[in-house]
């Protein structure tokens, strides 16, 4: 790596270095951030902070699928058994599922606790 050194009036020093040089050390540095956040996530997982969800599921939200149906069924449960879980009424998880009613932050609150995941896998 070959660099120059200017020094300003102010007496600041500046490193200028080949382009090439420099793209090598973004690569590295965005390799070294990449490394880390896998690490962080695997130490999560391990710790049972995280988990790993099937390609189908994630296809099926990023399909329009109602992220709450589909967290539901993956939990294997039924709208009724989730309800209870979740102290609501049945027919309120049909009609946030099916997007006839918005549920309030409390509700989501109650079916994310219910399910294992955050308010932000629901919504």
């Amino acid at each position: 790596m070959t660099k120059q050194v200017i020094v300003t009036p102010s007496g600041e020093r500046l490193v200028v270095l080949p382009e090439s040089d420099y793209d090598a050390l973004v690569e590295a540095a965005e390799d070294a951030a990449d490394i880390a956040a896998v690490a962080g996530f695997e130490e999560r997982l391990a710790k049972g902070e995280e988990e790993l969800v099937p390609t189908a599921m994630v296809d099926r939200m990023l399909n329009g699928e109602n992220p709450l149906r589909v967290w539901r069924e993956y939990r294997g449960l039924t709208a009724t058994a989730l309800a209870e879980k979740a102290g609501i009424a049945q027919s309120y998880v049909s009609q946030i599922e099916t997007g006839r009613r918005d549920g309030t932050v409390e509700t989501y609150r109650r079916l994310a606790e219910a399910l294992g995941v955050s308010i932000d896998d629901l919504v």
